[in-house]
């Protein structure tokens, strides 16, 4: 199983932007679709964004138009562009290498959206 780091996370102003980065240190990303989830207080990580291997693109409703997904094959990376943030994105981030994911969860990387 393909093993996923996330990075990028940190504190921006609400309006600001950021991005993550979803690397996989010694394995091959570009075979992988890649999906970027979040997670609230309370069970469960809500679904954002997924990147498929040939570059479908899908995203939750809640965030079309502000976050793009997109991926570098040639640094192994698929990033999410995080745009016009609000508090309510504020979150744990977590990417995982598929678009529909139920096995382990990485570290993540906390994404504070506040003034």
């Amino acid at each position: 199983q393909v093993h996923l780091v996330e990075s990028g996370g940190g504190l921006v102003q609400p309006g600001g932007s950021v991005r993550l980065s979803c690397t996989a240190p010694g394995s091959t990303l570009e075979s992988y679709s890649v999906a970027w989830f979040r997670q609230f207080p309370g069970p469960g990580r809500e679904w954002v964004s997924c990147i498929t291997h040939d570059g479908s693109k899908y995203y939750a409703d809640d965030v079309e138009g502000r976050f793009t997904i997109f991926r570098d094959n040639a640094k192994n990376t698929v990033y999410l562009q995080m745009n016009a943030l609000k508090p309510e994105d504020t979150s744990v981030y977590y990417c995982v290498p598929a678009c529909k994911w139920y096995g382990e969860w990485g570290q993540g990387t906390l994404v504070t959206v506040s003034s």
